[in-house]
């Protein structure tokens, strides 16, 4: 399932970005939970957090909607 969540990730992370070949998601676990670490080219980092945040905020709520279906916990950090 978790392979699938970083799927998901990079789709709608290389759709909202300008170098789509610059977006690389790693996976890691901390704390019991699956963490997603998103990084993308510097020019598109405002694209992908948005104004005020709203669209990195969209980006987690669907991603943890998508894990709850499995049971697990996920959370995404954006690196700059």
């Amino acid at each position: 399932m978790s392979a699938d969540l970083k799927g998901l990730v990079e789709v709608v992370a290389r759709a909202l970005a300008d170098e789509p070949d610059a977006v690389r998601v790693r996976e890691t676990e901390r704390r019991g939970a699956v963490v997603f670490e998103l990084s993308v080219a510097p020019g598109d980092l405002g694209r992908v957090i948005g104004r005020q945040g709203r669209t990195a905020a969209a980006l987690r709520t669907l991603l943890s909607s998508a894990a709850e279906a499995d049971g697990s916990r996920v959370t995404l950090d954006i690196r700059d």
